[in-house]
């Protein structure tokens, strides 16, 4: 290997991540001074503090749960199994683990919840997309927790989301009993 076109490599890859850092800031403030309060420039996602490394048998790699996948240190989005996310209560922003062995196999783990808040909304569907609507906002749901609590159209379900942030996903909770008469 040419060790000079490596540490050019690198040098330039750190070069392009300051710069993406910086346009971001800027941008930011930007939209701040003209009065968009609703700025989401992945403030949420921050990575700094992510890592991947490897042991003596298997790869590990810390990432941020964005919805349907995880958002890893180097930005690639991988897919997270539908059913770990419903059945885990998974919210977005989560901080989790994914621990690859030798052999391929996957094993997913929470290290860091975020902040969660719990709320009562109406179970929708908009064509293929079940959605929750709640306090005049709606919210996607994954299909596989819908089937995994036996959720219909119209039953009011109890969801979590992350506190005092943007979300556009919803974990479901629980089914919310409908009165007898």
């Amino acid at each position: 290997m040419d060790k000079k076109k490596i540490l050019a490599l690198r040098d330039f890859i750190i070069s392009a991540e300051k710069s993406i850092k910086n346009s971001k800031k800027i941008l930011k403030d930007i939209l701040i001074e003209n009065g968009i309060k609703d700025v989401n420039m992945e403030a949420e996602l921050d990575t700094d503090w992510l890592n991947s490394y490897t042991s003596e048998d298997s790869k590990i790699i810390e990432w941020v749960f964005t919805w349907e996948d995880m958002l890893w240190v180097d930005w690639n989005n991988y897919p997270v199994p539908a059913n770990y996310a419903s059945k885990s209560k998974l919210v977005q922003w989560d901080k989790l683990k994914l621990t690859i062995d030798w052999s391929g196999r996957m094993t997913y783990k929470q290290i860091l919840p975020i902040a969660r808040e719990t709320k009562i909304g109406l179970l929708t569907k908009d064509n293929w997309k079940y959605q929750v609507i709640v306090d005049s906002k709606t919210y996607n749901l994954l299909t596989a927790a819908v089937t995994h609590f036996k959720c219909e159209v119209w039953d009011n379900i109890t969801i979590i989301i992350p506190e005092g942030k943007r979300a556009t996903f919803a974990a479901i909770e629980a089914i919310v009993p409908k009165e007898t008469n």
